[in-house]
């Protein structure tokens, strides 16, 4: 298996460029919160010879696969199993010069079929991206009543048919458990009213609300992003790579927040306690280039964000 040709990592060469100016320190320290197969990390570790890796991911063949994947650089890499909200616990008091967090689901488990991540294959209903615990999506599926399967597709996958899902699927597992994405697939495509069958596939929302609520994502990603920052070095900087417009908004949000001064309204001048301790780096969110999008897929929904811890406090 090359990973070279089968993970293209999503506008890697922005990131690097983004990170620069921290990496570029002796000794910078640089966290892939989201390791996946090593591409954004390998770009780094080759790219800044004298920065150090701090790899976590909570799918342990992810970080299998990045740590044979970067063994050339054994000795700058340190990898944790673990989500990455983790990552101060993971850094044990050491400060980043870097951060990324590339959202959503990994190349390798939207590939492996037998993961359940795919609408477009039948595999078991799973969807965990840590499989060695909890839930999976044929337990949501099965023991969710229907408000709570509604509202989950309504607030995780923003699908306007979330009312007549969740009813398909309570009637549907009357007859019999649904364990395989083929089931909940067919389920879907008979609810869905013939005017809309062309309108993009049924399955696509449900499945993403399904694999956000089985991890967690959203819980994890709030208190990711605060626990980032509060990571950063002085001159670091964090990247966000995100897919769905729900954790672009989030994103968006917590940014905005962080970037505002904390001065009383009405204070003729502002005191530099209250000047704010990070700085946006871009403006609004990038995307990829056409030409990248037409190249690697995977690029076309992403929107990256970027911020600058600018003082201590």
């Amino acid at each position: 298996m090359n990973l070279r040709d089968i993970h293209i990592p999503v506008m890697r060469d922005r990131c690097l460029d983004l990170m620069a100016p921290g990496l570029e320190r002796p000794g910078a320290v640089y966290v892939d919160g989201t390791l996946g197969m090593g591409g954004h990390a390998e770009a780094v570790l080759e790219r800044f010879e004298n920065a150090r890796l701090v790899g976590l991911d909570r799918d342990t063949q992810a970080l299998r696969i990045a740590s044979e994947r970067l063994n050339a650089f054994e000795g700058r890499t340190t990898f944790v199993h673990t989500v990455y909200d983790g990552i101060l616990d993971a850094l044990g008091g050491v400060r980043a010069d870097g951060i990324l967090y590339d959202l959503g689901v990994s190349s390798l488990q939207l590939d492996e079929a037998e993961r359940g991540f795919a609408y477009a294959k039948d595999a078991p209903l799973d969807m965990r991206m840590n499989q060695q615990e909890g839930a999976t999506a044929a337990d949501v599926v099965a023991t969710y009543g229907e408000g709570d399967l509604r509202r989950i597709f309504e607030r995780y996958g923003e699908e306007k048919l979330s009312g007549r899902y969740a009813r398909a699927i309570v009637a549907a597992r009357q007859t019999g458990p649904i364990v395989r994405t083929g089931q909940l697939v067919d389920v879907l495509q008979d609810a869905t009213p013939a005017a809309l069958k062309n309108a993009g596939h049924p399955a696509k929302r449900v499945f993403q609300a399904l694999r956000i609520e089985v991890n967690g994502e959203l819980a994890a990603l709030e208190r990711a992003i605060p626990a980032a920052l509060e990571a950063l070095a002085v001159g670091g900087r964090l990247v966000v790579l995100s897919y769905q417009s729900l954790e672009d908004r989030f994103v968006k949000r917590l940014f905005q927040e962080a970037t505002r001064s904390s001065a009383p309204a009405g204070l003729p001048v502002e005191l530099p306690e209250h000047a704010p301790r990070f700085g946006l780096l871009v403006r609004g969110a990038e995307q990829a280039s056409e030409e990248e999008a037409a190249r690697n897929p995977r690029a076309k929904p992403v929107r990256l964000r970027a911020i600058e811890r600018v003082r201590e406090g």
